[in-house]
């Protein structure tokens, strides 16, 4: 079910979501336009062109193969962004940047408010929370979830990354789970162990660098099953798989472990840049 009947900038800016469903609009990489009960909410600001090399860190760089699906004009008004990271670009890149300063909530790590800087950011770390509230008095309750953007014992290398969690005031359920870049790991079995979850946004990829060889710094789709298994959302949606020169899984790779999986019924696939209805309830 889709925002057909309008265009593509049209759909950006209506605000007619039938009740019980979210509109979400995937844009490149991990970037999510999240829209539903009158928040707009953007995940991991990705809108630099394509063809440049970003360094991540000790040797290790990837270059950004595809561009926004969506310019960064055609958003409209926007009440809080997510940045799991603030220290790679395909999280957070130039473009992504300048658009920070005038969001009027920016929810990341806590090393990530100090380098950003700003009022307007709040850092979190895992299992930490804040309310967002509208002038129409509206509120919103995000809370960080833990994420390990690598092997054991690398986050003193690759920085730290949260995920969140989105829920109505007085609600147990979860709305909505942003995952964050992570890889399978005791967190991550919180996460299922702790939320009741609606709808999951889950990062793939399997990055990988030449200079660690086959160590991975994100999920591929296999154990991204095995996480969906634990966590039991209603619905779950694959993004952050392409893009970029340093995700390591193919695409063919990654559908058949979807397909192989007993959860594979929770797999709802984004289409690029098109505003797409999912049921937030069952």
């Amino acid at each position: 079910m889709r925002d057909s009947e309008v265009g593509p900038e049209e759909a950006l800016l209506s605000a007619e979501i039938p009740r019980g469903w979210m509109r979400l609009t995937r844009i490149g990489g991990p970037t999510v336009l999240i829209e539903f009960d009158g928040w707009r909410i953007l995940s991991d600001p990705t809108f630099d062109p394509p063809g440049r090399r970003y360094g991540f860190g000790l040797g290790a760089s990837s270059v950004k193969t595809a561009g926004p699906a969506v310019p960064r004009e055609h958003l409209g008004r926007l009440d809080a962004v997510l940045v799991s990271h603030d220290h790679h670009a395909d999280n957070l890149d130039d473009l992504g940047r300048e658009m920070l300063v005038d969001t009027p909530v920016v929810l990341t790590t806590h090393a990530g408010r100090r380098r950003l800087g700003g009022e307007n950011i709040i850092g979190l770390s895992a299992w930490e929370n804040t309310t967002l509230a509208r002038q129409d008095g509206a509120r919103l309750e995000i809370t960080a979830t833990p994420c390990r953007h690598g092997p054991p014992f690398s986050r003193a290398l690759v920085g730290d990354v949260i995920g969140f969690a989105l829920r109505r005031p007085g609600e147990v359920r979860t709305a909505l789970w942003v995952s964050g870049d992570t890889v399978k790991f005791r967190g991550t079995d919180q996460v299922a162990a702790r939320l009741d979850i609606d709808v999951a946004i889950i990062h793939l990829g399997a990055v990988r660098f030449p200079a660690t060889g086959r160590l991975t710094y994100s999920l591929d789709a296999r154990r991204a099953m095995r996480v969906l298994e634990r966590i039991d959302p209603r619905v779950a949606l694959p993004v952050h798989y392409e893009g970029w020169s340093h995700f390591s899984e193919p695409e063919s790779h990654m559908l058949e472990a979807v397909e192989a999986s007993p959860a594979r019924h929770l797999i709802q696939w984004l289409p690029l840049g098109e505003p797409t209805l999912v049921r937030a309830r069952g």
